[in-house]
């Protein structure tokens, strides 16, 4: 259990009008009353499933969620970092010198955050959009060629 006491900032308001899927919202609670001083936690996606009684796939869709949202960022594999301005910190003064140090595109305060995390799902949507059209061509391209082959072989009698 976290004795963190200290955030940069009550950001539920702001929380709220992101509207991000439920499994985000569990998994961030989540991270945030396990990790240390700073928002630093080390947990995997598996044991972050099991806590949250969630499929992988969950697990990892609601992370993209979080860092396409920036309020969670992976540092490595099990390794991962809560926004300053959530996480918590043992004091004020930590906390606001933790918020100081941060980049300003990351900071929670700025007028266009919530339109920025649109975007930036909008844009994810995007490039899922291009992947599958460019799987699509290729499977297709992948037949044209199989039927091809086929139509070039004969008997011979």
């Amino acid at each position: 259990m976290s004795t963190l006491k200290w955030a940069a900032t009550n950001a539920d308001s702001l929380l709220a009008d992101l509207d991000l899927p439920p499994a985000a919202y569990r998994a961030l609670l989540k991270l945030r009353g396990r990790s240390e001083a700073g928002g630093r936690i080390s947990i995997d996606q598996a044991a972050l499933g099991e806590l949250l009684g969630l499929s992988r796939p969950s697990v990892n869709a609601a992370l993209r969620e979080l860092e396409l949202a920036r309020l969670v960022k992976k540092v490595r594999n099990g390794v991962y970092q809560i926004n300053p301005m959530l996480a918590g910190h043992t004091s004020p003064e930590d906390a606001l010198a933790a918020v100081k140090a941060m980049p300003k595109a990351d900071r929670l305060d700025s007028k266009t955050y919530v339109a920025n995390y649109h975007k930036a799902v909008a844009a994810y949507q995007d490039q899922l959009a291009e992947q599958r059209k460019k799987r699509a061509a290729a499977a297709a391209a992948k037949k044209a060629a199989a039927a091809k082959r086929r139509g070039s072989l004969h008997a011979v009698g």
